[in-house]
């Protein structure tokens, strides 16, 4: 395993971990980039925000199955 691989399961793991201290960061971020542009583009922002809390999401769930000993699909 590479140093790439290494740092990305650190990462995945982190996250994982704290997942709802990155969502409330995504939130955080999304309404800085909001306020700066002036609502320009939230609709775009918003969907960003989402996505990321879906990976973020996902990453947690995986790790939680991972950790209970199932087998991912």
């Amino acid at each position: 395993m590479g140093f790439l691989d290494k740092a990305l399961g650190k990462t995945k793991e982190v996250l994982s971990e704290n997942a709802d201290k990155v969502g409330q960061a995504i939130d955080k971020a999304g309404d800085i980039i909001d306020e700066k542009t002036q609502g320009k583009y939230s609709s775009t922002v918003d969907k960003v925000q989402d996505a990321a809390k879906n990976v973020v999401e996902k990453n947690a769930v995986e790790k939680n199955r991972t950790d209970n000993g199932e087998q991912q699909p």
